[in-house]
């Protein structure tokens, strides 16, 4: 691992996406730039932005020369080049597998449920709050039978397929989803926050900017 990686990451701090890629950053113990981006003003859709995504969504990490958009991409990508024991992302193919589940599931059931719930009540987006809610409560009934089983969602030890999962559940209750029905989804989040150098995402306030996605 370089001793002094020059890593820049470009995101919203409310975005659950962004809060993926920093607590990442922050678990493995990288240093990094945090540099902001005026989604209210439109800054992701302008052409110096879509150089570095040209979806226009954050976030965004540079690594020297390299680009990598997409949180789930930069999971994976700091796992595997700073991670060199690979505890985050395991090298067995199975195991690998079960972790890609949980990504999948991060971009899309946690997306469509309290994702799309927050935007609602925080940002006041167009989305269908009670669909979101309804499919919340479907992705926290299958969380909370997995974490009665075991502590992480794939076994003993927390790895990526954690950190995608975390941030929009832990932040459930700002879209009006209860977590109070799901002890073992309650229990796994506090393990979580638990873990040597947690980043918590901070909570949403009456001024945020509001999230592209």
């Amino acid at each position: 691992m370089p001793t002094s990686p020059d890593l820049t990451l470009y995101g919203l701090r409310l975005s659950g996406h962004s809060h993926r890629a920093e607590l990442m950053l922050s678990l493995l113990g990288l240093p990094y730039r945090f540099e902001a981006v005026d989604l209210l003003g439109g800054e992701q859709k302008r052409p110096a932005f879509l150089k570095l995504n040209p979806f226009g969504t954050v976030p965004v990490l540079r690594d020297g020369e390299a680009v990598v958009a997409d949180s789930a991409a930069i999971l994976v990508y700091l796992a595997l080049k700073y991670d060199p024991e690979r505890v985050w992302l395991p090298r067995d193919p199975l195991a690998a597998a079960q972790v890609q589940r949980w990504l999948s599931v991060a971009q899309g059931p946690v997306f469509n449920g309290p994702c799309k719930a927050r935007l609602v009540k925080v940002f006041d987006l167009p989305h269908d709050h009670a669909r979101a809610v309804e499919e919340a409560g479907r992705l926290l009934e299958v969380l909370d039978e997995t974490l009665g089983e075991t502590p992480y969602l794939t076994g003993g030890r927390a790895n990526l397929a954690d950190v995608a999962v975390y941030s929009y559940v832990a932040k459930a209750p700002e879209g009006g989803v209860t977590l109070e029905p799901f002890a073992n989804v309650t229990a796994w989040l506090r393990r979580v926050e638990a873990l040597p150098r947690f980043l918590p995402m901070p909570a949403a306030h009456a001024e945020a900017e509001a999230p592209a996605a």
